[in-house]
């Protein structure tokens, strides 16, 4: 077919698809209000592509905290402030529990794991997954030694850098992949070996491709994805290269299964699988557990190890509150190891913590979809449309934080400088879908943060320039930066 044929191909099928995508949407005229579509493309002429969170938090001024915006021929309805994603997902939680159909992650998880999946087989995963991660050390003693020890890896690797300048991502990385790879698979890597390296680096391509221009027209018309090659090639053979190593990694612990002696998820879910019941053929098959190590993996690595490095660039930012971190540990810890009893007492480090998190804004949207009809705030939404939470306008909420656009600890002290809770505070979400290793994640952040700040001081590099931009990528990373980790003693 030559490419004369080719592109009036294209134009045929996108404008039978816009006249059927016309039809289909006829009777939903109370859709929340928002910009004016052009045909086939919608709105996307208007979307930051590299950081579309941005273009949405302008919208909202023009068109309220609901409104819809078109990305190619598929209508979004944007949730804008923390008071109306409360609202949402969790006075309305049973409508907004879905996940919603996205070519990519359509394709990479076929429906299976946790964090793509629908209905009942997402209920049984994530069932599983919480009562799995919490009977191998979430939240106890035991993952909490396992982090310490971890923390303290990191802290032998960074002072061997003499206080030179360092830009060691991946040291980071592996510190906090081998917390999820030991509640995982019972094993801790070397930060340089290559099994890690490697996984870390898929997960890493992946992260920065899902928010490139050519992932998002192939969500929005997939149908063109065998004509053009495009990122999501890469995304999709990254995917399957991850799945390879786990289907070796379970097929090897299969063979050594002792179901009275479960090391680990792995071993808990081939027990689910021995077990003979229908739920086992149904639900704990191979495919639903290689999804779901994909899952937690991903998120272990990317999201803590991220809210780190967003941590260490803070802290030279801000010297005179690092200065304040340290005072506080040397009152509660001395030279002793961290250990998260001691965060009751530490109440300025709590809160610089919670506000890296804020700051940082690690994941601005959060992807819903409606399980039914549903009519919210006045405006009727119906069965399978993308619901997009936007958590950045809730981290960023004047209602709720008073310099939402600054680093101020403050947000989380009261006038006695002892911590205080604060409700917009959702970087996990909220609602039905929310992290599931939102208590893992804490625990982690608050025993690597200690240990690092207890054993240095960390500066910039004479003459560096500091950037608080966030770097392109489906995750708002910081821009790579140097440090000097200065030892303290």
């Amino acid at each position: 077919m030559d490419l004369v044929s080719v592109l009036l191909s294209i134009i045929v099928i996108l404008f039978l698809a816009y006249t059927f995508q016309k039809q289909k949407q006829g009777n939903n005229k109370n859709l929340p209000p928002g910009p004016k579509p052009l045909p086939i493309i919608g709105n996307i002429h208007i979307m930051d592509v590299g950081a579309p969170h941005k273009t949405f938090m302008q919208l909202a001024k023009k068109y309220g905290t609901v409104f819809t915006v078109q990305l190619g021929m598929s209508k979004s309805i944007i949730l804008c402030g923390y008071d109306t994603i409360k609202d949402a997902l969790v006075n309305h939680a049973e409508f907004f529990s879905e996940r919603p159909y996205m070519p990519i992650f359509s394709t990479t998880s076929k429906g299976y794991g946790v964090f793509f999946s629908n209905g009942e087989n997402w209920k049984v995963m994530r069932r599983f997954t919480l009562s799995t991660l919490r009977d191998y050390g979430m939240g106890k003693r035991t993952i909490e030694d396992r982090i310490t020890e971890e923390s303290e890896c990191l802290v032998r690797t960074l002072r061997s850098y003499e206080g030179k300048p360092f830009s060691d991502v991946s040291s980071i990385n592996a510190a906090v992949t081998n917390i999820i790879v030991s509640l995982l698979l019972s094993k801790r890597y070397d930060y340089e070996d290559p099994t890690i390296l490697r996984l870390m680096n898929l997960i890493s391509e992946n992260i920065k491709l899902l928010s490139s221009p050519g992932v998002m027209l192939y969500n929005s018309y997939p149908f063109l994805a065998k004509l053009f090659p495009g990122p999501h090639q890469k995304i999709i053979e990254n995917i399957k290269n991850f799945e390879d190593f786990i289907r070796a990694t379970f097929t090897k612990q299969k063979q050594e299964l002792d179901v009275n002696d479960q090391r680990n998820l792995i071993d808990a879910f081939l027990t689910k699988q021995e077990e003979g019941k229908l739920e086992s053929t149904q639900y704990y098959h191979n495919e639903n557990l290689t999804t779901l190590v994909v899952d937690l993996f991903g998120a272990g690595m990317e999201t803590t190890s991220t809210t780190l490095r967003w941590g260490i660039l803070l802290m030279m930012k801000y010297p005179e509150i690092q200065q304040k971190v340290q005072n506080e540990i040397e009152r509660v810890m001395g030279s002793a190891r961290p250990q998260t009893e001691h965060r009751k007492e530490m109440p300025y480090t709590d809160a610089v913590i919670h506000e890296i998190q804020r700051f940082a804004d690690l994941a601005p949207v959060g992807l819903h979809g409606t399980a039914q009809d549903v009519t919210f705030r006045g405006y009727f939404i119906p069965q399978g449309t993308t619901v997009i939470a936007l958590l950045h306008s809730a981290l960023r909420d004047k209602d709720y934080f008073k310099k939402p656009d600054e680093f101020y600890p403050e947000h989380f002290l009261d006038s006695n400088g002892n911590f205080k809770k604060n409700e917009a505070f959702i970087p996990f979400s909220i609602g039905k879908r929310s992290c599931a290793g939102e208590t893992l994640a804490k625990m982690e952040l608050f025993l690597f943060f200690t240990s690092l700040l207890q054993n240095f001081t960390f500066r910039p590099p004479p003459g560096a320039t500091l950037d608080l931009t966030p770097d392109q990528g489906f995750t708002n990373a910081p821009k790579p930066y140097k440090a000097c980790a200065v030892p303290r003693s």
